[in-house]
């Protein structure tokens, strides 16, 4: 699996973690199924999810006239993979990590969603 796909598992994974109380392990081998479970996306899942507090606190702080509560969880979810790839992911160039944020909130989100994220992002590197 590359690592664009692997975001894109990440996030169905995550936003399904947001709408369900289930350990990170158990949600991967669910949406994987019989699928090879990759390292990258495994880091992403689990790194998400252990930061996911720092993370939210991170995105709060670059929000203008918006509270964390108010984002849609598709935007949210591609936030946290972005921030945690940005700050905790050395190897992944902080373009790489915005780009493929704004298609993932193009492709799941609204045709708002990836100008949002790219703004958001955008101020957290800034």
């Amino acid at each position: 699996m590359n690592r664009h796909a692997a975001r894109e598992k990440a996030m169905q994974i995550l936003f399904q973690l947001d709408m369900n109380d289930k350990h990170p392990e158990e949600a991967i081998e669910e949406q994987l199924e019989s699928l090879e479970v990759d390292s990258y996306l495994q880091s992403l899942v689990e790194g998400v999810a252990e930061y996911k507090s720092r993370i939210d606190n991170t995105i709060a702080e670059h929000l203008e006239n918006w509270t964390i509560d108010r984002i849609a969880s598709v935007e949210k979810t591609v936030l946290r993979i972005a921030v945690f790839e940005l700050n905790y992911r050395e190897d992944i160039p902080v373009n790489v990590s915005i780009n493929e944020a704004v298609e993932l909130a193009g492709l799941y989100g609204d045709e708002k969603s990836g100008k949002f994220v790219n703004g958001v992002l955008s101020k957290i590197i800034a």
